[in-house]
């Protein structure tokens, strides 16, 4: 069973310390609750996935909540973006707000009335305060405070006012805001599965505001109002929130609710060990699956930032991750975002998808690509995808790096030309294609013997043959095998590849 924290009081400096009952979180119920302020960072798809994988595993409830009570960084259509990018990972939740479920609704800026009732409540029972103070008269705050090398936060001169002051200013109009009365000499204590035990004096923690002059909540009011209504049992979030956690814990006092687990994830870092962040490369999910990213590749290597199996395994699927999955295993240290480890994972998922997997993602990129308007068979694709399987990391690399199966070369690499076209080179290529020509419907096997009674004929070793024969059918040096090229093309397209390399190569 789930345990719950009872809050005591020492004389002196008071302490909240807790006591294990039995809890009525039994069920396990977690939750994902970006704000739509953007595109989906891939932290915050490391945080759903963890909260995604803890739910599959322990039989439990995945809760989507968009948290919108940020006016000012609200992002039109950032929602549906969101929402996208979750499903386009793979992640499903059981309750959210385009699905519904019993604690509905799940978007914040409609449940305004639940917030600021529970702010008066506060109000009522001395846990909270109204403030009138300007934007100004805030600013001027601060700057005192700074000079004076004092640490920032609210200087409580609105609880100098009487209360017929405050009523008199509220009767008035007076814009205003509610704020948390932080209790003094208190020392707030709380279990992280991942970090421990946790200590913050409140002399750190500011008397935050909870309800904004324009009726919107602030975050942690917001946020612990709709954990306990929604009866969220562990709070699976990034360490940014680590800090105000202790304010959470106080609001969760201050209206005797049964306190969740939390679980603080580690920041993930450049490979300089800076946070991650755009200025040293792309950090939103939406950048990653425009490269051509697989979604199971992403969802794999994201896993792995900040936890482990345990052993050395690193190639997970979606299933397996939920079945090894555990977040006592999450590590507290920092986790570097290596791109080169993403990209090796995207080839090796990619490679273990089926031929029909891969054709159905490959004719997707055709009709994104120069060949849109192109026709090939599913056979020849699937010809093309087995000779190429081994060299790609991306689908797009079957058009991007063999275009030559999709037609014919519009230039030959002048260095390749300059290495392997010899003067020689273009009567070989005539007398090749006659050996060709009297083939029928040639397979692999007979290209090569075709080529090697050619060589024997005009007394040359093969690669006199082979490596002009490339850049003619390709246009490049490189590539999957040659006999794969010429099969997979076709007689009479080889032999008018290698027509046209003789009369355009000088």
């Amino acid at each position: 069973m789930e345990s719950r924290h009872i809050f005591s009081y020492s004389e002196a400096r008071q302490e909240f310390n807790y006591s294990p009952i039995t809890s009525t979180l039994s069920r396990i119920r977690v939750r994902f609750a970006p704000s739509p302020t953007g595109y989906l960072h891939v932290g915050g798809l490391r945080t759903a996935l963890y909260n995604y994988l803890f739910a599959r595993k322990q039989n439990g409830t995945f809760i989507l909540r968009i948290e919108d009570t940020d006016r000012s960084r609200y992002v039109e259509h950032a929602e549906e973006n969101l929402i996208e990018a979750l499903k386009w990972a793979g992640l499903v939740w059981d309750e959210g707000p385009d699905c519904g479920g019993p604690k509905a609704p799940y978007r914040q800026s409609e449940r305004l009335a639940l917030y600021r009732e529970h702010a008066l409540k506060l109000v009522d029972q001395g846990n909270a305060y109204y403030a009138f103070d300007t934007a100004d008269e805030l600013e001027e705050m601060r700057k005192e405070q700074e000079q004076m090398r004092l640490p920032v936060k609210y200087d409580r001169r609105a609880l100098k006012l009487s209360a017929a002051e405050v009523d008199a200013k509220l009767a008035a109009g007076v814009p205003h805001v509610i704020r948390m009365k932080v209790p003094d000499l208190t020392t707030v204590t709380f279990d992280d599965i991942v970090r421990g035990k946790v200590e913050f004096a409140s002399e750190q923690i500011d008397d935050q505001v909870l309800l904004k002059s324009d009726g919107f909540p602030t975050y942690h009011l917001a946020n612990v109002v709709d954990d306990h209504l929604m009866e969220v049992s562990h709070v699976i979030r990034g360490e940014e929130w680590l800090s105000s956690t202790p304010k959470h814990v106080l609001l969760y006092q201050y209206f005797g609710w049964e306190l969740p687990q939390f679980a603080h994830l580690p920041l993930l870092l450049n490979p300089d060990k800076s946070k991650l962040s755009k200025r040293q490369g792309d950090v939103a999910v939406e950048d990653y699956r425009a490269k051509g990213y697989l979604p199971e590749a992403l969802v794999n290597f994201v896993a792995l930032l900040g936890w482990n199996p345990g052993d050395e395994r690193e190639l997970f699927s979606l299933h397996e991750l939920v079945n090894e999955f555990s977040i006592e295993r999450v590590g507290k240290s920092g986790a570097v975002f290596n791109l080169e480890k993403l990209n090796w994972m995207n080839a090796e998922h990619l490679r273990k998808k089926s031929d029909a997997e891969i054709l159905r993602l490959l004719k997707n990129e055709l009709k994104q690509s120069e060949f849109k308007d192109a026709t090939f068979s599913d056979e020849y694709l699937v010809k093309v995808i087995g000779a190429m399987r081994e060299r790609v990391s991306f689908v797009k690399d079957f058009v991007e790096k063999s275009p030559y199966f999709f037609r014919r070369p519009k230039q030959f690499d002048p260095d390749v030309v300059k290495k392997r076209w010899k003067p020689e080179s273009s009567g070989y290529l005539k007398s090749l294609t006659q050996e060709f020509s009297s083939l029928t419907n040639p397979n692999k096997e007979e290209y090569e013997a075709a080529l090697h009674r050619t060589a024997q004929s005009l007394n040359v070793g093969n690669g006199q043959l082979i490596h002009p024969l490339r850049l003619a059918v390709s246009g490049t040096g490189s590539g999957p095998g040659l006999y794969d090229i010429l099969f997979i093309i076709g007689k009479e397209e080889t032999i008018k590849r290698i027509e046209l390399a003789i009369e355009k190569i000088k």
